[in-house]
């Protein structure tokens, strides 16, 4: 491995490996403090709204009154915001970038209004990869549990982030090569008109049971649409979210003082913190991104939130794994659609991906939904 000695940004040294390797395994004892602590109606909200979720199951009270959960439950992403390990808040190589890459949810329960989380977490593996984005590269697999108020396990999850080298990936990295002097896209009216007929035709199955006997191996999934992306869109994911280093103030500057590998000078020298390469492109393409892109639990949620919309009020999400492909800059726009690959007694095998606007692989993942049956006569 290249030792600390070169460049602008910390590189990964033998010595973090050895620091990592000791953390394996371990339970942390002290986890950074969640955005959210209990599923409130208005953080459920905050949530669903930062992905762009209108479901009436998670934000109208209501009509979730009416429903067989007799009340507002939670989005399963909305966990996302209950954890920041599971979110990406990585130990060990201070200042090595952390890129959100994918996760794998198994989820037992529902979570439900004013139900309080509570989480245990470690650090599962770490694996050296060879990269296109940065040469080689460290995945770091994370395993969170979560708990509602009664200790129960209402779901529980892996999630992995690669440590790149800045410097590296800026210089020699060669993912983004055809990128570089690639014309920023600007949208026609008519493109804009077809993917607002999307938005304008998206159904959410609600309280229309979709039954397990109506379903066969190849049936496609409605397409999703999300974007054209925007800062604004990635902020408000954030406001849902919580973000994982975003503080002001005597609040940034406790958290930089604590973990001086963490702020990273900006054009005033000012330390602030690497989540700004969502909204800043300096900053972005100085780590070797194509720009200020959208967050990989945000893009994670997305997915989930199409197979929600497909199972309605009465499925159950068991399962998602998703795995992030490429980065998703500002001004892209995602087309997800999936296919129904397998149907065993009650539960549905969805194998679904996302490309932008110009066919490029953005996420793939696959999903495992529990169905109702029909009534029997």
């Amino acid at each position: 491995m290249k030792e600390n000695s070169v460049g602008n940004f910390p590189r990964i040294t033998d010595q973090g490996l050895e620091e990592l390797e000791a953390r394996k395994g371990v339970k942390i004892a002290r986890e950074p403090a969640p955005w959210c602590t209990e599923a409130t109606r208005d953080n459920i909200r905050h949530y669903a709204h930062g992905i762009g979720d209108d479901n009436p199951l998670w934000c109208d009270p209501d009509y979730a009154a009416g429903s067989a959960h007799g009340g507002i439950v939670a989005l399963p992403s909305f966990l996302f915001s209950c954890s920041r390990i599971i979110s990406g808040y990585v130990g060990g190589l201070p200042g090595v970038h952390a890129m959100w890459a994918g996760a794998d949810w198994m989820w037992h329960k529902w979570v439900r209004h004013n139900d309080a989380i509570a989480t245990e977490s470690h650090l599962k593996d770490f694996i050296i990869r060879e990269t296109k984005f940065s040469g080689r590269a460290v995945q770091q697999i994370y395993h969170v549990d979560f708990f509602n108020g009664e200790g129960d396990k209402v779901a529980e999850g892996d999630s992995w982030c690669f440590r790149t080298e800045r410097d590296t990936a800026r210089e020699e990295g060669t993912k983004y090569d055809d990128l570089k002097t690639q014309v920023a896209k600007t949208y026609t009216p008519d493109e804009l008109t077809e993917i607002y007929r999307h938005y304008a035709e998206e159904e959410v199955r609600g309280a229309t049971p979709r039954h397990v006997e109506d379903v066969a191996v190849g049936d496609k999934l409605p397409t999703m649409v999300k974007g054209p992306m925007t800062v604004t869109g990635f902020i408000a994911y954030a406001q849902g979210w919580g973000g994982l280093y975003i503080r002001a103030n005597k609040l940034a500057w406790k958290q930089i003082h604590a973990h001086p590998g963490l702020g990273i000078p900006n054009r005033f020298n000012i330390p602030d913190c690497p989540e700004r390469v969502h909204w800043e492109n300096e900053f972005a393409t100085a780590v070797g991104a194509p720009g200020a892109y959208d967050y990989g639990p945000e893009r994670c949620s997305w997915m989930t939130h199409h197979l929600t919309n497909w199972m309605g009020d009465d499925g159950f999400l068991l399962h998602s794994e998703t795995k992030i492909r490429h980065h998703n800059p500002e001004g892209d726009t995602l087309f997800i659609n999936g296919e129904v690959t397998a149907v065993d007694n009650d539960v549905v095998t969805v194998a679904h991906e996302a490309r932008n606007q110009d066919g490029v692989l953005s996420i793939i993942g696959t999903g495992r939904v529990r169905l109702p049956r029909q009534a029997a006569e």
